[in-house]
């Protein structure tokens, strides 16, 4: 569907008012920039502001883009005869290939990094992130399987696979902050992408195979 004028407006308007907090942020950390600071350098009013963004993390952190269903949106997608496990591993090789920003891997990301880590509230956030990723993954592995409600075994291969996405992002983040290029970390997250998966076993990777 063609995206109508007004639509396309309040897209970009969003993205303007992202975009500025962002600089803002980076510039003078995350606690000490206002909403009304963003407001004004954005030259937008202070409602219009939370007409985008619930909270100030928001605009760091979208729920469009940092979505409690990534990984349970990863596994629905998959195409048949691809585990769970397999889903999630070959889009995190496509995204670090691709030096994908969803994962820290676009240029000038690590200023952005250096400032969220400094910031309390955005470092919880993220690991409240990872938490509820991993329980919508169990739901919908759960799901899949007919399992029990009292049945475990959804949920640990849902915290084996949260814990390979939180350990990739966690390791392009310190490579980012030691000061690493993106084609260097992307290299040895491969890597480390290779080394996870002869871990993880066959009970894991050989879970929740999609049915043609």
């Amino acid at each position: 569907m063609r995206e109508g004028l007004r639509e396309r407006k309040k897209r970009q308007t969003r993205q303007r008012i992202c975009d500025v907090a962002l600089g803002l942020f980076v510039a003078r950390g995350f606690e000490h920039v206002t909403i009304a600071e963003v407001a004004a350098a954005a030259e937008v009013s202070v409602n219009t502001v939370y007409n985008y963004f619930e909270v100030k993390e928001d605009l760091v952190l979208p729920p469009e883009e940092a979505s409690r269903q990534r990984l349970a949106d990863i596994v629905r997608q998959r195409p048949p005869g691809e585990s769970a496990a397999g889903a999630v591993l070959a889009r995190l090789r496509a995204e670090v290939r691709g030096r994908a920003r969803v994962v820290g891997l676009s240029e000038g990301f690590g200023r952005v990094l250096e400032m969220m880590r400094a910031a309390p509230t955005l470092t919880a956030r993220l690991v409240e992130l990872g938490r509820q990723m991993t329980d919508e993954l169990a739901v919908v592995l759960a799901g899949e399987a007919g399992a029990a409600p009292d049945d475990p075994l959804p949920r640990a291969v849902a915290w084996h696979i949260g814990s390979v996405h939180a350990l990739i992002l966690s390791e392009i983040g310190d490579r980012t902050s030691a000061g690493e290029r993106p084609d260097e970390i992307a290299t040895a997250v491969l890597e480390l992408l290779d080394v996870v998966e002869g871990l993880l076993g066959e009970r894991v990777l050989g879970y929740a195979v999609r049915k043609g």
